[in-house]
């Protein structure tokens, strides 16, 4: 009994290594991911609002049917984006995820402290060609690093009532996520 106690417990750790590097991989070599079922919907470095349920559902699970909710499928290759979005009456937030998935930076209405939002995503590479301007401080300019050449900014506006909700539609329809000359 006591030969089968190591082997058992070598196999138990072994199983659990094994299964915790699979879930680790899942989405790095997943082939239809969060990403691939959006870009379906909707075209790189545009928004797309996702009014289809079925599609909501299966890019973005568990979300709030009280918020409406866009996407911007974005590539950084050909240079940075400037993303606007309006904010909306009740809540509006905006969330940066890389290609896998991994958050990387989110704000709010509530943080920004303004009726638009205005950020600049870019790259490493990017942020460091930027030219330091002394007028411009940190305040006027909200620059998002990206880790990711590829990635998705998920825009949510909170519909507290059914009759605003149309309103709320408008609202995020109207953001932007364009390519910055």
């Amino acid at each position: 009994m006591k030969r089968l106690v190591v082997p058992i417990l070598a196999g138990l750790v072994l199983g659990a290594l094994v299964h915790l590097v699979g879930v680790l991989m899942m989405p790095y070599v997943a082939e239809r991911d969060g990403y691939a079922r959006l870009a379906e919907a909707g075209q790189v470095n545009a928004v797309t609002l996702l009014e289809n349920r079925r599609l909501l559902a299966e890019a973005l699970p568990a979300s709030d049917p009280a918020f409406v909710t866009a996407v911007c499928l974005y590539d950084l290759t050909e240079g940075p984006l400037k993303v606007r979005v309006p904010t909306t009456e009740d809540y509006t937030s905006i969330s940066f995820y890389t290609r896998q998935g991994l958050p990387f930076y989110a704000i709010n209405d509530r943080s920004a402290g303004r009726t638009v939002i205005e950020l600049d995503l870019m790259n490493a590479r990017q942020k460091a060609a930027m030219p330091e301007d002394e007028e411009v401080t940190v305040a006027d300019r909200l620059v998002v690093e990206s880790p990711s050449q590829e990635g998705i900014v998920v825009i949510r506006g909170l519909a507290r009532e059914r009759g605003a909700r149309a309103e709320v539609q408008s609202a995020i329809a109207s953001a932007r996520c364009t390519p910055t000359p």
